[in-house]
């Protein structure tokens, strides 16, 4: 995923969403926050309780599939191939609640280290997408 244009001495280039959220150092930062949350909120405890006991694994996927997503190393795909995002949720039920409560945390994960407010904006709409396409359930 592409975001701007800059100007380098060969010419025009695009910056990725990768590049722009301050690249894997950052990126790591904001997914372990993340799960962080998760693990401290009692808020998050719905979507806690999806997940197995001790989450290194859970913390390195979402951060080996947002870097692709946001055009770095393809960590994922290399990995394990196509992510099939909603196949691999289907045994979990995920709701409107599961949602809002997966989108809140990684909200609250972007605000606390300190991802630009407009990057979080656009991060958050496409997060919204993707998310509300996740759910399985009714309610």
């Amino acid at each position: 995923m592409t975001v701007e244009n800059t100007e380098e001495s060969s010419g025009a280039t695009e910056a990725t969403l990768f590049d722009v959220i301050g690249g894997a150092e950052k990126l790591r930062e904001m997914v372990d926050r993340f799960y962080d949350l998760m693990e401290l909120e009692p808020e998050f405890a719905g979507i806690r309780a999806l997940h197995p006991p001790t989450m290194e694994g859970s913390r390195d996927k979402l951060y080996w599939f947002l870097s692709g997503w946001m055009g770095g190393p393809s960590l994922y795909i290399e990995k394990f191939g196509h992510p099939r995002l909603r196949a691999r949720h289907l045994p979990y039920a995920i709701a409107s609640g599961e949602r809002d409560q997966w989108l809140r945390c990684m909200a609250w994960a972007m605000q606390d280290v300190g991802i630009d407010a407009g990057l979080q904006e656009r991060l958050m709409q496409s997060f919204y997408e993707t998310a509300d396409w996740m759910r399985n359930r009714q309610g």
